[in-house]
C-alpha cells in the first residue's frame, strides 16, 4: 500500500461515520498549529505547512477541488509567514511575536480582497461543476483560509475573526462531505478562535510596536 492510499485509509468509524487517516493526522495537526499561533510561537508555521501536506490528501478523497487548492495555498502562505515572522517580527516582551489590531486600511483590504476572490473563485468552480460538488461553499473557505492566513503573517488580530467566519460554513461542508473528523475539530476550532482573538486583542493594546515591521502586505 503507498503512502497516499494509506493516508485515505480507514482510521475507525464513529456513529456509522468513517474517519481516514488524512483528515485525523492532518486536522490534528491544524489544532497544533492554531494553538501555536495563539500563543504566538513561531512554530505554528511548519505545524500549519505539514498540516496542508496531509489535508490534500483527505480533500483529494472527497473530491473538493477547493479544499486541495486551498491546501496548497495554505502551504504557499505558510511558507511566507514563516519567513515574514524571521525576518519583519519584532517581539513582544516575553519573547513571542507582537502582535496588533489592523488599520482601517488594511481592514478594507482584507474584507475586499475576500469579496472578490469568492466571486472569482466561486464563479471558476461554477463554471466547471467537476471542481467542487459545493462551488460556493468551497470557494468561500478557500479563498477565507488565505485572507485569515496572510492576516496572521502581518501579526493582525483580525486573523482570528477571518478564522471564525470560515468555521461557519466550514463545519456544514465538512460534514456533508464525509470529512467526519474535519467537522468536528471546526467545532473545537470555534472555542480556540474566540480564546485566541481575546488573548491577541488583550495583547495587541500593551503593543505600540508594528508587528511585523520588514513584511509586505
Amino acid at each position: 500500500m503507498n503512502a497516499l492510499a494509506w493516508l485515505n485509509a480507514e482510521a475507525f468509524t464513529v456513529f456509522g461515520q468513517k474517519v481516514i487517516w488524512s483528515d485525523m493526522a492532518g486536522n490534528l495537526l491544524g489544532l497544533a498549529a492554531l494553538a501555536l499561533g495563539w500563543r504566538r510561537s513561531i512554530w505554528t508555521w511548519p505545524a500549519q505547512l505539514l498540516s496542508g501536506l496531509v489535508l490534500m490528501a483527505a480533500y483529494a478523497s472527497a473530491h473538493l477541488a477547493g479544499g486541495v487548492g486551498k491546501q496548497l495555498l495554505v502551504i504557499g502562505v505558510a511558507a511566507w509567514g514563516w519567513r515574514a515572522w524571521h525576518l519583519g517580527r519584532r517581539q513582544a516582551q516575553d519573547g513571542s511575536i507582537a502582535v496588533r489590531t489592523a488599520t482601517w486600511t488594511e481592514r478594507g483590504l482584507l474584507l475586499g480582497g475576500a469579496a472578490l476572490g469568492t466571486l472569482a473563485v466561486g464563479g471558476l468552480f461554477t463554471l466547471y461543476p467537476n471542481l467542487s460538488w459545493s462551488p460556493w461553499a468551497d470557494a468561500y473557505i478557500f479563498v477565507g483560509t488565505v485572507v485569515a492566513m496572510a492576516a496572521q503573517a502581518r501579526g493582525l488580530v483580525e486573523f482570528w475573526f477571518a478564522w471564525l467566519l470560515v468555521d461557519l460554513v466550514g463545519v456544514p461542508l465538512a460534514f456533508t462531505g464525509g470529512l467526519v473528523f474535519s467537522g468536528l475539530v471546526y467545532v473545537v476550532y470555534f472555542g480556540l478562535v474566540l480564546w485566541g482573538a481575546h488573548d491577541w486583542y488583550r495583547r495587541s493594546r500593551t503593543t505600540t510596536a508594528p508587528a511585523l515591521e520588514g513584511a509586505t502586505a
